[in-house]
């Protein structure tokens, strides 16, 4: 059968484009994703289900990819958590629901993607999301995906702590993260609804599913892009040990940023030296296939609490964040700080999978961390081909720190955080500091030597076909997220961002991407 669009990977912006494109009853829609598919919410794991069950990012998990990518030279590869099951990411993160921030949005823009400035992008924001909190023009009510701020609970002694450093320290208040001024002190935007992860999957395509122009399969690895005469014309794919080809008008990759440069550079579409490395025939020659590899790093200062100290609150507990330009920084908001337990409820049974705990000797249950953000890094990484096998992950490498901006940030973030632990604020909380030590905070060739040795990061890999205009070399799709010279191919996740968002969230941005291509897939 051949289908007018083929979407590939069942994630957070491939649930968003198979929803809004089978809203056109005359456009036939075929969602494939390589892990499980549970078109029934009474079946799903509690794993994906529950908003405090993290043990979808273990390794041994079956719902995400369990890959294997270089974090900083002193750790080697570390195991990276990528949704593999139906909501991708989003059926597995931590409910996350920041948006960028308008600076994000104009950068972007002038790049040279004028169709993605902050005011362009806004209402594609507002259709995404039922804000249960804020009515107004920067907000949606009438969206698919719940958005709350959690703080009517229990307030942790650490967070109240936390919060009052930020003011004791000079940083203000702010009501919304999520508004046109987020800089300073507020509570983190969630999509946990009672306790559930409400996934791009339960929000979007979940109340489509009825849609006979709809057709979604799980448990289906597609190996490559079939290309004819430079124009996309389908896919080849795999399900239970046989290959296959769908054909299709149009076809789009959401496969996450390790997956769809992963794909292009499969079907003969990027760096041409990695291409004949492999022997694989060039289609398109396209340089920045799998470089612009961006993530959010985070370094941890853990202090031993006083006895009696509250660390985790109920669902409803205040989560603070703080949103902060860096000394000397032209970039605003370049960074961000978060209080939260060593290991709270929701990393219990997954403990060390993006987070070292330097806690020492002290019980997890008797220790805190404040969590410093690189928000907006200015060194990247990359994803290589590994093998012509589809089956074989490509390799990957973050760079961390090895820009030396990036290492100032971060020192002096932890610094800062250091001396949260000595304010007022904190003089009814903290027992001790656990780390840095003393003497590590002293010295900035050991404070960088120890950052390298015990950074954290987050799943918000992106940048790997960048946007651009033609006078970009390193561009991989225009701003309308077409693939450079190959007709009737999109991408549209994570991986087309020229810049990961600053605020240290990418869920809300991805889910706005998809709105955004939506309008430009349908009318080709």
């Amino acid at each position: 059968m051949k289908y007018d669009v083929v979407i590939v990977g069942g994630g957070a912006a491939g649930s968003v484009l198979a929803s809004r494109l089978a809203e056109n009853a005359n456009t036939s829609v075929l969602l494939l994703e390589a892990g499980s598919d549970y078109p029934n919410p009474d079946n799903l794991p509690d794993e994906i289900k529950l908003g405090n069950n993290r043990y979808a990012e273990a390794p041994d998990s079956e719902h995400n990819w369990a890959l294997r990518g270089t974090i900083t030279e002193e750790q080697g590869e570390i195991h990276v958590a990528q949704g593999k099951v139906i909501g991708g990411g989003s059926s597995i993160n931590g409910q996350a629901m920041q948006r960028g921030l308008p600076e994000d949005f104009d950068s972007w823009s002038s790049l040279g993607n004028d169709e993605w400035s902050y005011t362009k992008v806004l209402p594609f924001f507002r259709k995404s999301e039922h804000d249960l909190d804020i009515r107004d023009d920067f907000h949606g009510t009438d969206g698919p995906m719940p958005v709350r701020r959690r703080q009517t609970g229990t307030w942790p002694d650490i967070q109240k702590a936390f919060h009052a450093a930020c003011l004791e320290h000079g940083f203000s208040p702010t009501e919304d993260t999520n508004g046109p001024n987020p800089a300073g002190v507020g509570v983190a935007p969630s999509n946990n609804l009672d306790g559930m992860r409400m996934s791009a999957a339960m929000t979007y395509l979940g109340p489509m599913r009825h849609c006979l122009n709809l057709t979604v399969r799980g448990g289906v690895l597609v190996r490559k892009i079939l290309i004819k005469d430079s124009k996309a014309v389908g896919v080849e794919a795999e399900s239970g040990g046989e290959v296959f080809t769908i054909e299709a008008d149009r076809v789009v990759l959401s496969a996450g940023a390790v997956k769809s440069p992963h794909l292009l550079m499969l079907s003969g579409i990027g760096p041409e030296d990695q291409l004949q490395q492999f022997g694989i025939p060039t289609v398109q020659k396209l340089p920045g296939v799998g470089q612009n590899l961006w993530n959010h790093l985070s370094s941890h200062v853990a202090f031993k609490v006083k006895d009696g100290v509250t660390l985790a609150g109920g669902p409803d507990g205040a989560h603070f964040s703080l949103h902060y330009t860096s000394q000397g920084s032209s970039e605003a908001n370049d960074m961000l700080l978060r209080t939260n337990p060593v290991v709270d409820e929701r990393e219990e049974r997954v403990r060390g999978v993006r987070t070292k705990y330097v806690n020492g000797d002290v019980p997890p249950e008797q220790a805190g961390r404040i969590s410093c953000t690189l928000g907006l890094p200015d060194g990247s990484g990359y994803v290589k081909l590994a093998s012509t096998d589809p089956g074989v992950q490509p390799s990957f490498n973050y760079r961390y720190l090895q820009n030396p901006n990036d290492v100032k940030r971060v020192r002096e973030g932890v610094r800062m955080a250091a001396a949260f632990l000595e304010s007022d604020a904190y003089k009814d909380v903290v027992d001790f500091r656990i780390n840095p030590t003393d003497d590590i905070l002293a010295s900035d060739d050991a404070l960088d030597l120890w950052i390298r040795q015990n950074v954290g990061t987050a799943r918000h890999v992106s940048g790997t076909c960048r946007m651009g205009p033609d006078s970009d070399p390193m561009a991989v799709v225009d701003q309308h997220c077409r693939v450079k010279g190959v007709q009737n191919l999109w991408v549209v996740d994570a991986s087309i961002m020229p810049r990961v968002p600053r605020s240290g969230g990418a869920h809300a941005t991805v889910l706005m991407i998809a709105e955004r291509a939506v309008g430009w897939i349908a009318a080709s």
